[in-house]
């Protein structure tokens, strides 16, 4: 049985480097795959507080697979948002993509 601290540890740090690569990277691609990489982390630790205390039920599972589906559909209309930029800008470069400005 692996402590909860450590799979905790694990999810704080997965959360961390999917914050870090979203607040520091300009290829809308990797942003993307930063912001499922944080989901990831929120269904361990949905996982992980699910198996502990005296009466261990299934909701922290539930929950998981809400958020994975959540996280495909997020997948999906992020790509579609991406191709539809690329056809018009030509450049998935997330500072170059400024239609909202005049």
């Amino acid at each position: 049985m692996v402590p909860i601290e450590l799979v905790l540890a694990l999810g704080a740090i997965l959360f961390c480097i999917g914050l870090y690569g979203v607040l520091t990277r300009r290829h809308l691609v990797i942003v993307l795959v930063c912001i499922e990489l944080m989901l990831n982390s929120v269904n361990i630790n949905l996982v992980a507080f699910s198996s502990i205390g005296p009466f261990a039920n299934i909701t922290g599972q539930v929950f998981t697979l809400f958020v994975i589906t959540l996280a495909a559909a997020e997948a999906a209309v992020g790509l579609a948002i991406l191709i539809a930029l690329y056809r018009n800008r030509e450049s998935i470069d997330a500072i170059k993509q400024d239609l909202l400005r005049w």
